[in-house]
């Protein structure tokens, strides 16, 4: 089968940063699915693992965690899905990625796609979409609210999206909006980025670059109850933990550069929140199949009109030169939505 995949860490702008492979198609066994990819997207955790992960001499590992395809076979212990099937899902860290015409994955972490969405528009968001998911619900501890009521409820807290154009704050944005009571305020540098997030439903967009308190304050806002840092914490971290309220949850998915001084949560009793959405399929938790269930719940709010895909550009087939060129796009952080690719 055609795979996609790099041997040792280079930038890249090196020839063989990702090169085109032919390797053998994989067997299908106990919970695993064989999908046939049918399109993908770009993720920063591509670029992060193509940069730092070494192998093996002469292997090559193959990237990719977000995928639409169709189920061509199917192992021993599969009872959530059958041969026919149009699934998608995020993958596991240790397994061979999407970047691949066929793939093995655990049923446990994958749904079927949405019947309204194209395979591309779909494949935008399946990792931001678990990651957005855990972040509200499972580590903010907001309770989804699926009542379609949000216009009549009182307002319930307030959530601070850093970094809100992005593929993550793309979908949590919308997440945020429709299935919470909360004030969603998202922040973003560009005009068009600004845009963006405003189209996506926050109630207030404010850049980041720029002094935040000042932006709030003049929005008549002191204080955020919960406060998401998708990007750059490091940076930000002093500046969000003074706007943070009083017992209030900090959650963050990025890698900060240098240490984080927590002390400053300490008064305000203060909650710090990391959200790494590999880690049920990694360590085998016991509540693994609840991303087959998140993964259904989006794929029915997409299908009643209540989410949009978060697709912002579309770089053409499944191959080495185009996935090179996704990857130097994200490593410009100048990406709004996700890039996505189809076909071998």
């Amino acid at each position: 089968m055609k795979a996609i995949g790099f041997a040792r860490p280079q930038p890249i702008d090196q020839p063989d940063a990702l090169v085109d492979l032919d390797i053998a198609t994989p067997v299908a066994s106990g919970r695993d699915l064989l999908v046939q990819v049918k399109a993908i997207s770009v993720n920063p955790v591509d670029t992060k693992v193509r940069k730092n992960s070494t192998h093996p001499s002469g292997e090559h590992r193959i990237l990719g965690w977000d995928a639409v395809g169709e189920v061509v076979a199917v192992g021993n212990d599969v009872d959530l899905f059958k041969v026919g099937d149009t699934v998608w899902y995020a993958g596991d860290l240790t397994r061979p990625g999407s970047n691949a015409e066929y793939q093995l994955v655990d049923e446990r972490i994958v749904a079927l796609k949405p019947t309204t969405l194209s395979n591309a528009e779909a494949a935008a968001l399946p990792l931001t979409a678990i990651t957005a998911w855990e972040l509200l619900f499972d580590r903010l501890g907001f309770e989804p609210n699926f009542s379609g009521n949000l216009l009549t409820s009182p307002t319930q807290g307030s959530i601070l999206i850093v970094g809100a154009a992005g593929g993550v704050g793309s979908i949590l944005t919308q997440l945020a909006v429709t299935l919470t009571q909360a004030q969603v305020i998202g922040t973003a540098s560009r005009t068009e980025s600004q845009q963006w997030v405003k189209n996506l439903g926050a109630h207030l967009v404010i850049d980041h670059n720029q002094p935040l308190r000042p932006q709030l304050e003049a929005a008549g806002i002191t204080h955020i109850s919960h406060i998401i840092s998708l990007t750059h914490t490091d940076q930000h971290f002093t500046a969000l933990a003074d706007l943070l309220a009083p017992q209030g949850k900090f959650a963050l998915i990025d890698d900060p550069q240098t240490p984080l001084d927590i002390k400053l949560l300490k008064q305000k009793s203060a909650s710090l929140h990391w959200e790494f959405m590999f880690t049920r399929a990694m360590f085998g938790t016991e509540d693994i199949q609840k991303q087959h269930e998140l993964l259904t719940h989006v794929a029915r709010l997409i299908d009643e009109g209540k989410l949009r895909s978060t697709l912002g550009d579309h770089f053409g087939t499944i191959n080495a030169a185009n996935l090179k060129r996704a990857h130097a796009q994200l490593e410009s952080n100048a990406t709004v939505g996700k890039i996505v690719l189809e076909g071998f």
